[in-house]
């Protein structure tokens, strides 16, 4: 890509009415805008990062059986009513329209009730099961008070999953799975080490939900962290009996802000049973058929990587996620800088390696200054000067540190780095 093209622009000056460190950098980088509060819309750059999270996502998610689905977001009362969710009493997040005939309708928020109501069509025995399956969808949460920029919206997206298996047992083994998935979900995108397994208030069928929580300063949560045990408590359900569950001390516990960006429930027959989702066994004895889900909130994540990862000048994006993992600055007017400069760039682009190639004529200082927004991984100037010493300059952000090498040994770096 070359940024010419790009039609989005950088900020100098912080949005008046963002307070929360992504909300900021995002919108001064061009990545998101703000439609109203709790919305936004992703540019193009915003959107990269959010398909390289999506596909990260997809192959950890599928790794473990998951299959991909589209559920509709306009949602019938009926199916809700059977669980007493439809009502504004007992979920107060529900968005709510009319059609042209007056029939009421709901934007989801969720989608165990109609996903459950859908597979009685698919489930008759046991042969059938287990089913593993999952979508990528826009959810719309009605907020009281949408805030920490895109950490807490009324329209986001979210990866939702839902197992359908034989027995408790099937769940628990498949729960483990998801476990592991999740894992690797969180260190693939870079917060792997601030990211705990959090014991959270249960359900009906179980004594405990797992939540991920990420430690992090605009988190809401407050989670005590085990770290010989690398697992964390919610404040919601601390006290001497969970802990004693758990085999932990007060005493060895640290207390820390966190940012909630997965969860995982099991559900049991709680929607199996109102539902009448049933298979039929070996004997043609009638079962209900057990459940769990399994969330993450994709610009949660993405929000949250910048919380965690980004100071608050400019973003610094893992090299995972990043929109371009190179970008190409020539500085100056010199017609060889810029010849070098597309030489590298044909090279990268026939190595398939994602560059953004800044060919404006802008000063150095303001092409170098909009780089440390944008937060590309790598960093390259050519310049007469490098030109001269036949080398590149090359800024690795994850590292922090900068170093010349020839082209050649810099494009089996970043071969290497593809192959991770």
């Amino acid at each position: 890509m070359k940024q010419s093209l790009l039609f989005t622009k950088t900020r100098r000056e912080d949005p008046k009415d963002e307070t929360a460190k992504n909300a900021k950098l995002l919108i001064r980088g061009g990545y998101i805008h703000k439609e109203l509060a709790g919305v936004y819309t992703y540019l193009p750059l915003g959107l990269l990062v959010l398909k390289n999270i999506e596909a990260i996502i997809r192959e950890e998610i599928e790794k473990i059986g998951g299959l991909e689905l589209q559920l509709t977001s306009l949602q019938t009362p009926e199916i809700w009513q059977k669980t007493d969710r439809f009502s504004d009493e007992i979920v107060d997040v529900w968005f709510k329209t009319k059609l042209k005939n007056n029939t009421e309708l709901g934007l989801a928020f969720t989608h165990e009730e109609p996903l459950t109501n859908l597979l009685k069509s698919h489930i008759n025995s046991y042969r059938d099961l287990p089913i593993y399956l999952y979508q990528i969808q826009t959810k719309f949460r009605n907020e009281i008070r949408a805030k920490s920029g895109i950490l807490r919206g009324r329209e986001f997206i979210m990866k939702d999953l839902y197992s359908f298996t034989k027995d408790q047992s099937a769940l628990d083994t498949f729960y483990e799975k998801a476990k592991v998935a999740y894992h690797n979900i969180f260190r693939r995108v870079g917060l792997g080490d601030s990211t705990y397994l959090t014991f959270a208030s249960g359900g009906v069928f179980s004594p405990y939900s797992h939540e991920f929580q990420t430690v992090c300063e605009a988190g809401e949560d407050i989670i005590y962290i085990s770290d010989e045990k690398g697992i964390a408590v919610n404040k919601e359900v601390y006290n001497d009996e969970v802990l004693t569950d758990l085999g932990l001390k007060a005493s060895d516990l640290r207390e820390v802000k966190a940012v909630e960006v997965g969860n995982i429930f099991k559900l049991g027959t709680k929607f199996s049973e109102a539902l009448d989702l049933f298979y039929l066994d070996e004997v043609g004895k009638k079962h209900f058929v057990v459940m769990g889900s399994y969330g993450i909130g994709l610009g949660r994540l993405l929000g949250t990587v910048i919380e965690v990862l980004s100071p608050n000048d400019g973003i610094v994006w893992p090299k995972s996620i990043t929109p371009f993992l190179v970008h190409l600055l020539p500085l100056g007017d010199n017609p060889e800088v810029k010849k070098q400069t597309e030489v590298l760039y044909k090279k990268l682009i026939d190595q398939k390696i994602s560059v953004l190639y800044d060919d404006r004529s802008l000063a150095p200082g303001e092409k170098l200054a909009e780089a440390d927004l944008l937060g590309m991984s790598y960093r390259v100037v050519i310049s007469e000067k490098t030109i001269a010493e036949e080398v590149i300059e090359v800024l690795d952000r994850n590292l922090g540190q900068t170093s010349k090498l020839p082209q050649a040994e810099f494009i089996a770096i970043l071969n290497n780095e593809i192959k991770k």
